[in-house]
């Protein structure tokens, strides 16, 4: 990979909701303006040798439309944050009282998972894509994914609370960057704090 496009999926039906989902069983579709939001994508990156996705619905969907015919992969890798109980709930529900109050390496309650278990999963799948042949590679995923991504190669680590991203906006960076990025995450994994 010479080149990749991260981006953050269409608008879902359940983001309008303010839902959370980290369950890719769920079959969790785009909006009317999320796919517009994918084909406007498409539209500004041009094309792209591979569509990298998750596991999610909305990732795929995202893919297909904005690159229709195009070469897909699927990283699980990359999938969402694993939520646990907060699964289906707002943001405001109690998940962001638990993200303020936990620690790093403290999973989500009822199976979650922790920071530094998703930081260690997302680093596994950029390497999958750092050694993909193909040059031009984009990658739709979620939030955090991305988030994380670019936090890295401005050399902040996972921040507690995430920021966040635009559906369908895309950034760009080459593989050296991601390779740092990638290296400041699996050093940050060591020894996490926020």
């Amino acid at each position: 990979m010479r080149e990749l496009i991260l981006a953050r999926h269409g608008e879902s039906e359940l983001s309008v909701l303010e839902r959370l989902n980290g369950d890719p069983s769920l079959d969790v579709r785009l909006t009317e303006l999320g796919r517009e939001q994918a084909r406007e994508l498409g539209r500004s990156v041009g094309e792209v040798d591979l569509v990298a996705h998750t596991s999610f619905v909305r990732t795929r969907e995202t893919a297909e439309l904005a690159w229709p015919g195009a070469p897909l992969l699927e990283l699980p890798e990359l999938n969402e944050f694993g939520f646990g109980s907060f699964e289906g709930s707002r943001w405001t529900d109690g998940f962001d009282k638990w993200v303020v109050a936990s620690g790093p390496e403290d999973p989500s309650p009822g199976g979650g998972e922790s920071r530094v278990a998703a930081v260690e999963r997302f680093v596994r799948g950029y390497r999958v894509l750092l050694a993909r042949p193909e040059e031009r590679v984009a990658l739709v995923a979620h939030g955090a994914t991305v988030r994380y991504a670019l936090l890295a190669l401005d050399g902040a680590p996972p921040a507690r609370v995430l920021e966040g991203v635009d559906p369908g906006r895309p950034f760009v960076v080459d593989a050296d960057e991601l390779a740092r990025a990638a290296e400041f995450l699996d050093a940050w994994v060591a020894t996490p704090v926020f």
